[in-house]
């Protein structure tokens, strides 16, 4: 029984002194392979007496199933410690896309009108911009449309509930519905 004690306590200081899953490996081989020491041991408990056969046997398989044991544990530990340094010095960034994302192109009408800005810039002109929501004065009366014309009939324009910190015609708002309200906006500043 000292010997199987002896030999527990040198085969786990084996085991524990394995860095590598090879080195561990080797010493699996050693231990419980076909021709391990520990395999060697069970092949000689033919040649004792059924008492003392039975004792040794016993012992031999307790051994046995502990050293598989603690062969795991330190296989497992060795897998982790490998994995936290590869994690370690890995820096993949694994939110990037794989794909390389395709630009879009620009749409015909877009095109056409930075083209149409390009040539009228050459030429003098700029671009003037105003909003899409007007007033009745900027739509209409600054540019002489009468109260009865037609164009402010309800068919032709889209009114929008009046304004109650405005007064008079800058109080009715509507969408705008030509371009020359940006010219009178642009003419007035």
């Amino acid at each position: 029984m000292t010997d199987i004690n002896a030999l527990k306590t040198e085969i786990t200081s084996e085991i524990e002194a394995a860095r590598t899953p090879a080195a561990l490996d080797d010493v699996r081989v050693t231990v419980l392979g076909k021709k391990g020491r520990i395999t060697a041991l069970m092949k000689t408990l033919g040649g004792m007496d059924p008492e003392e056969r039975k004792t040794v046997g016993a012992a031999l398989n307790v051994l046995k199933d502990e050293i598989a044991e603690l062969i795991k544990r330190q296989e497992k530990a060795l897998k982790k410690q490998a994995l936290d340094e590869r994690l370690a010095t890995e820096t993949l960034d694994v939110t990037l896309s794989t794909r390389p994302e395709r630009s879009g192109k620009i749409h015909p009408i877009s095109q056409t009108m930075e083209e149409m800005v390009g040539i009228f810039g050459a030429m003098g002109f700029s671009v003037a911009e105003g909003p899409d929501i007007e007033d009745d004065w900027h739509n209409f009366t600054a540019l002489n449309f009468p109260p009865g014309h037609p164009a402010r009939e309800m068919q032709d324009t889209f009114f929008l509930p009046e304004d109650p910190s405005e007064e008079g015609e800058l109080a009715k708002k509507l969408l705008r519905t030509h371009t020359s309200a940006v010219q009178i906006r642009h003419m007035k500043d």
